[in-house]
């Protein structure tokens, strides 16, 4: 077998998720997995997923952020000697580097006793991180300790936001509220937050004082977002960005635009420096730049729908529940829509929003967020329907705080006739009460996803009728039998995801990976582990919607919950 090139081109692999990041020094600190880091950079490593591949050339097949698992069955095929095999082993920890993915794990047995001396040379030549992983210790238990581990820190991160969310809530309430807010929000993402005009005067702030190349920066941002303070490039909420991002070496800076969307009126920002390190402190400024806007922001340039939806937002903030605010909105039933741009549409995250809102007949329309996490729009609409969404029980983080951009969502008053739009791909839910959000909001972004998978411009989602098979079996028989039903898989989220959209999806391997947005080897991976861990036949369409029912019942479970 010839071996391939030392350093072929690899394709450009795509941003992390959104998901927190698990340190490699984790993941090694745990004594049950028996990981041994051998080469390659030891600070800062951290792994977003696994994946596990035997082939020559993976790079088609990650996506960044991994860490590559292999047994090194693929050594087996390099002929030439030890030189043709340091080669081959040079140009696959290059390309690997390449591809962004995050460490390699190197199996010990069943076909290496120990990892080959030339490849720890390798990473350690390319920076790439080289983990020992020993013979009891099967890829499986890797990849389900990454899982374990994003699911605590997620948790975490979603707490933190949630208290954060309550603070800011409550320094708005107070005597001076924005320099409250501003201080609550210093609190919490740790760092230095201030309200900016265009010109860098500073109308109030908090935090440790940056330094001056930082201060520089933030007076830039705030620039950007808004104009020049009502001369002849100030904003006139149509075009210029209402956020924007900047980095420095130890911070990342993110601006708001809150006030001074007409001319004549002084142009004010929100500009919060944080640690880069710190996600969720993208989401919480979010908030705060919502709060912001309502406190800074004069009341009398708002038309009536505009007022109530401000109205809504604040009392949702203050600890009201959804099903009170709703007179407020206008409405008895809403539908949600959860809008993908497609890749060849063009323009700003905010006129596309504006856009888009329009032609659903709607302002309550929340734009994606940012790669930082951030939401692309500060408007009390945009707040309001994230806060609506998430339900009584849950934090209102922010507009879509657990949307991948380029995602957007809108809550239509009403049911009426949403048809395709161009330029768009769109996942709409069955009208709902205003406390049945939460789950038209699951449902539409199912419907998304369905309609990604289909390369459909819409898809509905179809709520069941009086006389479906569900309505024969209460719901604790129901809940009780799908959880007997499903517990091999309660400790794998993925396993669970994949098996639900697998079945949505008719047992289509493409369409599915489309969904999850992995490969459909991946997918065949998981349905086969979810064949054996279940002991059962997945082509038996009996099962399947045995199957099925007991993923719908879990769903209705979690509604009920919230």
């Amino acid at each position: 077998m010839t071996s391939p090139p030392s350093t072929p081109s690899a394709p450009r692999a795509t941003p992390p998720p959104s998901t927190p990041p698990v340190p490699l020094a984790e993941l090694l600190a745990r004594t049950d997995l028996g990981l041994r880091q051998i080469a390659g950079p030891r600070e800062g490593v951290a792994i977003h997923w696994v994946h596990t591949s035997e082939m020559a050339d993976p790079v088609p097949y990650l996506l960044g952020g991994e860490m590559l698992l292999t047994a090194g069955m693929h050594l087996a095929e390099v002929t030439g000697g030890a030189p043709a095999l340091e080669s081959y082993l040079d140009g696959y920890a290059a390309r690997t580097v390449a591809a962004g993915a995050a460490a390699l794990g190197f199996g010990i047995a069943p076909v290496h006793d120990t990892v080959p001396a030339a490849l720890v040379a390798a990473c350690d030549r390319h920076g790439l991180p080289l983990v020992e992983v020993p013979a009891g210790t099967p890829f499986t238990a890797v990849e389900s300790a990454v899982w374990q581990a994003v699911t605590e820190a997620r948790h975490r991160e979603l707490t933190r936001l949630s208290e954060a969310q309550r603070a800011l809530a409550a320094a708005a309430a107070r005597p001076d509220p924005a320099a409250a807010v501003l201080r609550a929000l210093a609190r919490h993402v740790r760092g230095w937050t201030a309200l900016l005009a265009a010109d860098g005067t500073e109308h109030g702030s908090s935090g440790p004082r940056p330094v001056d190349a930082v201060r520089a920066a933030a007076g830039r941002l705030a620039q950007v977002v808004g104009g020049d303070g009502g001369g002849a490039g100030a904003r006139d909420g149509a075009g210029g960005p209402s956020s924007a991002t900047d980095a420095l070496p130890g911070a990342q800076l993110s601006a708001y635009a809150l006030t001074g969307r007409g001319p004549g009126r002084q142009a004010l920002a929100l500009v919060v420096a944080a640690d880069p390190h710190n996600p969720p402190a993208h989401t919480i400024a979010g908030v705060a730049a919502v709060l912001l806007a309502l406190i800074t922001g004069p009341a009398g340039d708002r038309g009536p729908a505009a007022t109530g939806h401000a109205a809504a937002l604040v009392r949702l903030l203050v600890g009201a529940r959804p099903a009170e605010v709703a007179p407020l909105l206008g409405a008895p039933v809403w539908t949600v829509v959860h809008a993908e741009r497609r890749r060849e549409t063009a323009g700003s995250a905010a006129s596309l929003a504006t856009a888009l809102g329009t032609a659903l007949g709607t302002q309550l329309i929340a734009p994606a967020l940012t790669a930082e996490g951030s939401t692309a729009g500060t408007g009390a609409s945009s707040a309001a329907i994230g806060t609506l969404s998430a339900g009584a029980g849950a934090s209102a983080v922010g507009a879509g705080a657990s949307l991948p951009a380029p995602v957007l969502r809108a809550l239509v008053p009403g049911d009426p006739e949403i048809t395709a739009q161009p330029g768009w791909t769109l996942g709409v839910s069955a009208p709902v009460p205003v406390e049945e959000l939460p789950a038209a909001d699951r449902h539409a972004a199912t419907a998304l996803r369905r309609a990604l998978a289909q390369r459909a411009p819409l898809v509905r989602h179809r709520a069941p009728g009086p006389h479906g098979i569900a309505s024969l079996v209460t719901a604790d028989d129901a809940r009780q039998h799908a959880r007997a039903l499903l517990a091999p898989l309660t400790d794998s989220p993925p396993l669970l995801d994949t098996l639900h959209n697998w079945l949505s999806l008719h047992g289509s391997w493409d369409r599915t990976a489309t969904s999850l947005g992995i490969h459909r080897n991946t997918v065949r991976q998981r349905i086969s582990r979810i064949a054996t861990l279940l002991d059962t036949d997945l082509d038996d369409a009996d099962v399947r919607m045995e199957l099925w029912f007991a993923l719908r019942s879990l769903d209705r479970d979690a509604t009920a919950r919230r």
